[in-house]
């Protein structure tokens, strides 16, 4: 058997060799095997195995649910359960294309309100619990969302209490389905500042494009880009477990 350095599987896969490394002790890979001189042998399995954990690992988080989904691929993998990783595999891939499609989905919604194609009433203004009520959140999600600038709530001059018309509670609707369909904070509050400027177009770019002194850390910050990217790794964790499967066959290891 030909074995392979922890260079060896860096340079194939494109990491830095304390990648490989930090794979190996979060078992990643496949248990290891040591020369006599103490050097750890690899084979082409563990070369295979890196490429289905590199998929998963590398990268802005794309969330929990996607995260423990790539995480049970990449363990069914390492333990040879090949037929189990590719049924995760193809449920990964319809996970990923439920997010996206749910993202697009609110990002064509709030295209349509912001030219007022959808409208919503409410019978007075409200309070903010009653405004709470309404849109099924919590007062403190109210409350963060009129603190983090996502809303200016205008208030009662007789007794100083905020006060939620029908344009706040629309305003608030479009906010918690962006807020649910995985949109950040800072990427919901940049399409609003550019909205609020009467620029109406290209509010989907405004979302999933950071301005340049933006401190974009999330995923949830380009969400679209970043789940478009997902659908193309999780094609390519298919291929990859397709490919270990047909050389399992040939007796290849």
């Amino acid at each position: 058997m030909r074995y392979l350095r922890t260079s060896d599987l860096a340079r194939a896969v494109g990491v830095h060799p304390n990648t490989v490394r930090r794979y190996v002790d979060r078992r990643l890979l496949p248990p290891v095997e040591y020369s006599p001189s103490g050097y750890r042998r690899f084979t082409q399995r563990h070369l295979d195995c890196l490429r289905v954990a590199y998929q998963v690992c590398i990268g802005q988080h794309p969330g929990l649910a996607l995260r423990q989904s790539g995480m049970r691929i990449v363990r069914a993998t390492v333990a040879g359960d090949l037929e189990r990783a590719s049924e995760l595999a193809y449920k990964h891939l319809a996970l990923v294309q439920s997010e996206r499609a749910q993202a697009e989905i609110a990002a064509d919604l709030l295209e349509r309100w912001a030219t007022g194609t959808l409208t919503g009433t409410v019978p007075q203004s409200l309070t903010i619990g009653q405004a709470a009520r309404a849109l099924h959140v919590t007062i403190d999600v109210l409350r963060g969302w009129d603190r983090n600038g996502l809303i200016d709530i205008p208030r009662d001059p007789a007794n100083g209490y905020r006060r939620y018309g029908a344009a706040e509670i629309s305003r608030l609707r479009v906010i918690r389905m962006l807020s649910r369909s995985g949109y950040s904070t800072s990427a919901i509050l940049r399409m609003l500042i550019q909205l609020d400027r009467g620029e109406k177009s290209d509010l989907r770019h405004a979302l999933d494009t950071p301005r340049p002194d933006e401190d974009a850390g999330l995923a949830s910050d380009r969400w679209i880009s970043t789940l478009t990217e997902q659908e193309r790794r999780a094609h390519t964790l298919i291929a990859l477990i397709e490919e270990m499967a047909q050389k399992r066959a040939a007796g290849d290891y």
